[in-house]
């Protein structure tokens, strides 16, 4: 064999082995894949859809038998409904995405039964096919779908050291495994032989996964974020999140949302009222994902500081009109936001010598609060009985 042959046969051996070796190489341990995906990823928390679904249907086309490219394009669904989630414009998209990643999970599974990227992303797709299910009480198929993420989130331990994506859901599971048991009564079967939760590992996996992941680390940040909001009482650690994720995704409107109501519950007025009018103006230029939701939010607080800081009457009751519309398109009859935009505008209108729409709004909140023993109630109370002879 002369020099140039030897010479090709080295180059052929050597390229085919790099081939082998990338095909064989978990996706999750793959550098270049992730590179390759962290604009679209990012694309997805910024709420420009059109280019993340570029990305990943080039993903799709480089990797058309993996369960990547086809979880993705499903999580991608999932973030459009995660603004309001009773709207079911996005459900039929974003299941069949998930069922089409699981289907090529499984197909990797009959390959070898502890494929990395196929135990991560059978959890991953699972679980989100649960929540969903969930979320419409279709509570067969939540079982069932439940039963699976938490199988496959628990052979995810052995994959532990290998790659931080495993964290996420270990993490999620450590930390609310008993609340799940008592609050989704339907798994509790499935979570009878696991061993009892560990809230504190839990929350040092979920931030474990925010250092080092790169598929999950969002949701871990969303997560952590919602449980000192909500469980912890952290609301210093929540804010330090919210505002990491309103600066790194200005077009994402759920997370503006946040940001916005941990800023106002913390007083600092002048974000909460800077967010709150970009929410307003992405309503007005129908931005994807700016909703009656996040309308309902960004106009009551816009109301309570025009009201008890900046003292202009004028506009904070437009703004809690603005409240109870968007509460009142959406049906949210019995959210707070709604009760007491009504007590507010009463307050205004007496003040302003209006007492025929005192009159309607005090009435409207004798029918419509929740505590009938607080100051506000008996306030409303007494003036609906001294005025009612006056709107006659």
């Amino acid at each position: 064999m002369n020099i140039i042959k030897y010479t090709f046969l080295l180059v052929f051996l050597f390229n085919t082995n790099n081939i082998i070796a990338q095909e064989s190489k978990p996706i999750l341990l793959n550098m270049d894949i992730q590179i390759e995906a962290t604009e679209a990823v990012n694309s997805i928390y910024n709420f420009d859809f059109e280019a993340a679904d570029k990305e990943f249907r080039w993903l799709r086309y480089e990797y058309p038998k993996h369960p990547l490219p086809y979880f993705l394009l499903g999580f991608a669904e999932w973030w459009k409904m995660m603004p309001n989630p009773d709207v079911k414009t996005w459900d039929k998209k974003m299941l069949n995405y998930m069922d089409t990643c699981i289907y090529y999970c499984e197909e990797l599974l009959d390959k070898d039964d502890k494929n990395m990227d196929a135990i991560f992303f059978m959890a991953a797709a699972s679980g989100f096919q649960a929540r969903i299910y969930a979320e419409r009480e279709k509570w067969s198929k939540a079982t069932f779908a439940g039963n699976r993420a938490v199988k496959y989130i628990n052979e995810g331990k052995d994959f532990l050291d290998m790659s931080p994506e495993f964290s996420f859901g270990q993490g999620l599971l450590n930390y609310y495994i008993e609340w799940i048991k008592e609050n989704y009564k339907f798994l509790k079967p499935v979570l009878l032989f696991f061993p009892n939760g560990d809230t504190e590992l839990g929350l040092k996996q979920l931030e474990y996964a925010t250092n080092n992941a790169f598929y999950s680390r969002t949701e871990a940040l969303f997560w952590l974020m919602f449980i000192h909001t909500n469980e912890t009482n952290e609301y210093h650690k929540a804010l330090t999140i919210a505002s990491y994720l309103h600066q790194k995704y200005p077009n994402n409107a759920y997370f503006n949302r946040y940001y916005a109501r941990l800023t106002w519950g913390k007083g600092n007025y002048s974000e909460t009222e800077k967010v709150s009018l970009s929410i307003l103006e992405g309503i007005e230029q129908k931005k994807t994902g700016y909703e009656e939701i996040s309308g309902r939010y960004a106009a009551y607080y816009l109301a309570y500081i025009n009201e008890f800081v900046h003292r202009d009457s004028k506009k904070s009751k437009f703004y809690f009109e603005k409240c109870i519309e968007f509460a009142e398109k959406i049906k949210a009859l019995d959210s707070g936001y709604y009760i007491y935009a009504h007590i507010y505008l009463a307050r205004i209108s007496k003040k302003n010598g209006d007492n025929v729409a005192a009159y309607k709004y005090y009435k409207k909140y004798t029918e419509i609060a929740t505590n009938k023993k607080d100051e506000k109630y008996n306030e409303a109370k007494a003036y609906v009985k001294n005025n009612k002879k006056a709107q006659k």
